[in-house]
């Protein structure tokens, strides 16, 4: 019995240990989990609070874009009332005066329906469709904007990154060099002044790679605030190495323009405004137009002066009349149609149409606004994109050319040719040589991802990245 017990125990606690490792792996892995640019740009594009906002919008559209449609069906509406009276007044059910108190109940139906008010439902319900996909397409500007937004975001941390990995690099080599200065000098090789300035070259340097590690918390901060997560949040992205191996292959400016016009949501949006307002115009135009609508309701009534009898010598003298027998008996139904001919109103439908008039050109010139708008940046995209690699080639020359003199120069150094002071000189041009290169490349990077987005491919790094484990 003792021996089932532990046995069951002992299997017990096999298990626990089981899961526990389980979980403990899986937790790993998923805190183990690098992010890409498709992962921060997915992520922000379901949490931000802004396209959360923007959603908003949409759900507002859909709401009055259903209600115009269902303005087509006629209305329904049911009443009733009691009331109770004191002193002379007109018994609406038997339309005569009374001077006492009295009970009265009313109940109606009536329904109403448009047959005709100059196809203004139409428009309206035209104009709702035109407001939901302008609301529409402003979400979508909202989720390119932030998108673009975690782009640069992302690459300024890849490029923080390899800022603190070259600072790191460059201290790496100032420790050596420290320790070969003061080897020569203590050969005698060096004057002790040369150690000094190498000492402090390495202080610098060690500042410059604090530096950088702020830095590099700061475009984390950037990046985890636009996800909407909290500072604290242990978010680690995957570090690509990209590569700028050859020319960029552009497409003419004129095509990715065009191609913009179809894609980019602005343009979509303000095309939408424009045929809101011409539907805007038809509504004010249809307001000077005669409406017909057709009416019809059924109604009864109740009253505690209907007797069943005035005469005196009848039995039922003054009995109230059952509210049953009422309800039935003081029914009546109408059916009627209403024309309404709008001859004049002060000026309000000239005034109405003259507005939606000027609505009208506006939002014309907010659509070639946005065209020409979109044009600029797609232009001054194109000439940056080319001008950052130009930048880059420039700047990957001179750094081969630097790289080769500082290895002259630090040749020399040792064997005493120069001073620790030019050494300095010719490595800190070194240092910022690497740093304009890094920056051109990722300016240039970030440039040609924007060109592409206006090609409406999707934001990505895979095609130029070659991702590796930090």
């Amino acid at each position: 019995m003792n021996t089932h017990n532990s046995n069951t125990s002992f299997g017990y606690v096999k298990f626990v240990l089981i899961i526990s490792l389980v979980m403990i792996f899986i937790s790993g892995g998923l805190m183990a989990q690098k992010w890409t640019l498709e992962d921060c740009v997915n992520y922000a594009l379901e949490h931000n609070i802004q396209i959360q906002q923007s959603r908003l919008e949409v759900q507002a559209g859909e709401i009055n874009q259903l209600e115009s449609k269902l303005d087509f069906l006629p209305s329904l509406n049911a009443q009733a009332s009691h009331a109770y009276g004191w002193g002379r007044s007109i018994d609406m059910a038997t339309y005569t005066y009374v001077d006492e108190q009295t009970q009265q109940s009313y109940f109606d139906i009536n329904s109403s329906v448009t047959l005709f008010n100059g196809f203004q439902k139409v428009n309206t319900m035209k104009q709702r469709r035109s407001e939901y996909l302008a609301a529409k397409y402003s979400a979508d500007k909202i989720k390119n904007d932030i998108a673009l937004s975690v782009a640069g975001y992302y690459l300024q941390i890849l490029f923080n990154h390899e800022l603190l990995n070259n600072a790191k690099r460059q201290r790496e080599v100032t420790e050596q060099q420290v320790n070969r200065t003061n080897k020569l000098v203590e050969a005698g090789t060096l004057a002790r002044g040369s150690l000094l300035e190498i000492q402090a070259q390495l202080a610098n340097e060690e500042v410059s790679v604090v530096q950088a590690e702020n830095q590099l918390n700061l475009a984390y901060l950037d990046l985890l605030q636009l996800l909407e997560m909290e500072a604290d949040t242990d978010l680690e992205i995957a570090f690509p190495t990209l590569i700028v191996s050859r020319a960029p292959e552009l497409l003419p400016v004129d095509y990715i323009y065009n191609t913009a016009l179809g894609v980019m949501p602005e343009i979509k949006q303000a095309e939408q405004n424009v045929e809101g307002t011409e539907r805007a115009l038809a509504i004010a135009k249809g307001s000077r137009s005669p409406s017909l609508s057709l009416n019809a309701g059924i109604g009864t009534n109740y009253s505690d002066k209907i007797f069943l009898s005035n005469n005196p010598l009848d039995p039922n003298y003054r009995e109230v009349k059952p509210f049953d027998d009422q309800i039935r008996d003081n029914r009546n139904t109408t059916l009627s149609f209403r024309l309404s001919i709008p001859i004049f109103n002060g000026y309000q439908s000239s005034s109405y149409i003259n507005r939606s008039k000027l609505n009208l050109l506006n939002a014309d010139y907010n659509l070639q606004l946005a065209k020409n708008s979109l044009r600029k940046n797609v232009e001054t995209a194109y000439t940056d994109a080319l001008a950052a690699y130009k930048s880059y080639q420039a700047r990957e020359k001179s750094l081969r050319s630097l790289n080769e003199s500082f290895n002259y120069t630090q040749q020399k150094f040792d064997r005493g040719m120069v001073n620790a002071l030019d050494y300095n000189m010719a490595k800190n041009q070194l240092n910022i040589a690497e740093s304009e290169l890094l920056s051109s490349k990722y300016d240039f990077i970030f440039k040609l991802k924007v060109l592409e987005f206006y090609l409406g491919k999707t934001l990505t790094l895979a095609d130029m990245a070659d991702y590796m484990e930090e």
